[in-house]
């Protein structure tokens, strides 16, 4: 019962529109959030954009159930919702290990923004947003991602690189691509020449 009347707090907090899951506010500057997971002006932030042409309650949907995300974020290995608000992560970790954590949507709004972060406890602090934007002219919607991660001291360098890659920006950038190929075409095209399970609407 308390669990649930913090998250609740926490909502009504963020809806004011004050900060996006990645500590910056909504003029542009970044800050310290209190309600998000990563402080303003520590580890990785990664913002990207792109235009996929289906509506935004299509987007909005189909990115609400997280378990749809690692059919297009390659460093994502497993996510399992667990809760209304909640969810477990598991990322591809250094060596061939494993990166787990709990995480928790504390700001959302319709068809136009779902932010989420990690909980207490959690191997790495993170916290991300997805917006999504009816384009100009009909042309689909604009979605743009915030993602942030803080590592434990002394791994950064080596979680980010086994996460992301060398270019975190790269990453994610391919990562909205294969979203925009899922969504518009049904299906993810690999180096292989073979291809994902077709798309399916978030449940």
């Amino acid at each position: 019962m308390v669990r649930t009347k913090r998250l609740n707090r926490v909502r009504k907090v963020s809806r004011s529109g004050a900060y996006d899951a990645a500590g910056i506010n909504t003029a542009g500057t970044e800050g310290d959030n209190p309600n998000v997971s990563v402080r303003g002006g520590h580890g990785v932030k990664v913002e990207k954009s792109l235009t996929i042409n289906r509506s935004p309650e299509e987007l909005f949907r189909f990115w609400r159930n997280f378990e749809n995300l690692p059919r297009f974020m390659k460093h994502l290995e497993e996510v399992r919702v667990t809760g209304d608000a909640t969810s477990h992560w598991v990322a591809k970790g250094p060596a061939g290990s494993s990166v787990e954590w709990d995480a928790e949507v504390y700001n959302e709004k319709e068809n136009e923004l779902i932010a989420w972060r990690s909980l207490e406890g959690s191997e790495v602090d993170n916290a991300g947003s997805v917006h999504f934007q009816a384009a100009p002219g009909g042309r689909g919607t604009q979605v743009k991602v915030v993602l942030k991660y803080d590592p434990p001291a002394g791994l950064l360098g080596s979680l980010v690189a086994k996460l992301f890659g060398e270019s975190p920006e790269q990453q994610v950038d391919e990562d909205l691509r294969r979203f925009k190929q899922l969504m518009e075409a049904g299906e993810v095209s690999t180096t292989e020449g073979q291809t994902s399970g077709r798309a399916a609407s978030a449940k």
